[in-house]
Parts: structure tokens; C-alpha cells; sequence
């Protein structure tokens, strides 16, 4: 990387308004193979397109996740669901709603890991990280669907947890969110209903069938809606309760369900 080629980068980011122009132009002189692709590159992230889709992959849990356009970019806050199941140990995990299938592909120690999503553009991405994850799993799968009519029936009552980072924007909301997300990131993957908490309903009313005795649902949810998501399991019949990160700035809402 030449200081000429970071500087000119770093200036024309700054002038587009990115608040990271530095550390943005250092991933994308490092990404690129050419000036001729510096330049390509460039002009798609100051016309507003997200870095990630940019340079073809985000940085979550210490590894690079590849991601696309018209797929959900995983946040960071999302890395405090990934602590939340790792703290938990399970051996076959669901991440539902997976996107690029960062998630489920962040928790170690996994025997079996299964992902759906039914958005197609996501289902590809997922598979595409999950083959590029060299058997670290050793058993995966990615489904699609819409939640969990994309499973198979024989894994019912089979999952030690549930992971799921569904929309919980409110519909409303959408139009108030970073330019780069309401235009370049799918909306199936931002809009949680009217209150925002439509999905979660959803996921919780189904998740005791999919779950082993003593298997657990975490849901990623937000400041405004924790409760509204707690509310929601406990009336799926888990005894649940809410976890919080403020490095982070993460909300994540744990149910579990009894020994049966």
C-alpha cells in the first residue's frame, strides 16, 4: 500500500462523509489487487454501497464472514448473542434467520450446526461460509425456508439451542435507519412488523418442538423491545430472562426450556 494511494482514498471518504475514512481506506487498499479495483471499489463505497458488500466479506467474532450484496451485514453487537450460546455449550445449535450464517458459525465447539433463512441470496452466502469453514463443524447444514417450515421433521426436538437475530425494526422505523442499510440491505431482513416483535412471536411460539429437554431460544433484541420480547417467550412457556451488554450496546432476551 502506497501513501499516495491511502492518502487520495482516505481524502475522498472523508469528503463523502464516512466517519471511519482511515480505517475504511486501509481495508480497501489492502482488498484491492489493482489501482484500476482501488478505484472500482472506491467509487462504490462513496456512492454509499456498505464496505462489507464492497470488499466481500465483515469482520465478526475474530474471522472473516463473506457477505454480498443484497445480504444482511452481521453488526457487531451481534457478537454478544454469540457469547450468550457459547456460554451455554450446546452441541447441535439452529441458527434461524442466519443471513450469512456468522452466528452459528462463530459458536465453538458445535458437533452439528443447522441454518435457515428464507431468503435466497442469504441461503447462498451461508452455504458459500459454512463450505469455506474447513470442517471446523462437523456436521452442517443450511436450509431454506420460512423459519422453521424450512427443517427437516426429523429434527424435531433435537436442538441443544436456538439462535436468532430475526428483523426487529419496526416497519415504521425503516425509513429512519443509515442510508447504506435501507437501500443496499434486503428489507426482509430489517422489518420486524408493525411493533417490531412480529417475528419473534413467531420464533417463539415454535421453538419448544425443535428444542432438546433443557434446550434454550436466545433472541437478539432491542433496548425499546427487550420487554415486548420477554413477554413473548415466557408466554411461549419458557422461563426466560434478559442479558445485556453495554460494550456491546446488545440486548439478547435467554428462554429456556424444562426437562421433560
Amino acid at each position: 500500500m502506497s501513501e499516495l494511494e491511502y492518502d487520495e482514498v482516505v481524502t475522498s471518504l472523508r469528503a463523502a462523509g464516512c466517519v471511519f475514512a482511515e480505517e475504511e481506506a486501509g481495508i480497501l487498499v489492502e482488498s484491492a489487487s489493482t489501482p484500476a479495483k482501488l478505484q472500482e471499489m472506491l467509487t462504490r463505497r462513496v456512492a454509499g454501497e456498505p464496505l462489507e458488500h464492497v470488499v466481500g466479506w465483515v469482520s465478526f467474532c475474530g474471522r472473516r464472514i463473506a457477505v454480498e450484496p443484497g445480504v444482511f451485514v452481521p453488526r457487531r453487537r451481534t457478537e454478544f448473542l454469540v457469547e450468550c450460546a457459547a456460554a451455554l455449550r450446546p452441541s447441535v445449535l439452529l441458527d434461524l434467520c442466519c443471513g450469512s450464517g456468522a452466528i452459528g458459525l462463530s459458536v465453538e465447539g458445535l458437533t452439528e450446526l443447522h441454518a435457515a433463512d428464507i431468503d435466497a441470496a442469504a441461503v447462498a452466502c451461508a452455504r458459500r461460509n459454512l463450505d469455506a469453514d474447513g470442517g471446523a463443524v462437523p456436521v452442517g447444514h443450511v436450509h431454506r425456508g420460512d423459519l422453521y417450515d424450512a427443517l427437516p421433521p426429523e429434527l424435531h426436538g433435537r436442538f441443544d439451542a436456538i439462535v436468532v437475530n430475526a428483523p426487529y425494526v419496526p416497519t415504521g422505523d425503516i425509513g429512519l435507519m443509515p442510508r447504506e442499510a435501507r437501500i443496499h440491505e434486503p428489507h426482509i431482513a430489517l422489518d420486524g412488523g408493525t411493533d417490531g416483535a412480529g417475528i419473534h412471536r413467531r420464533v417463539a411460539v415454535g421453538a419448544p418442538e425443535w428444542l432438546a429437554p433443557g434446550g434454550h431460544l436466545l433472541v437478539e433484541t432491542s433496548a425499546a423491545l427487550m420487554h415486548s420480547t420477554l413477554q413473548t417467550v415466557v408466554e411461549a412457556g419458557f422461563a426466560a430472562s434478559i442479558s445485556e451488554s453495554e460494550m456491546f450496546d446488545a440486548v439478547v432476551v435467554i428462554g429456556s426450556i424444562g426437562q421433560q
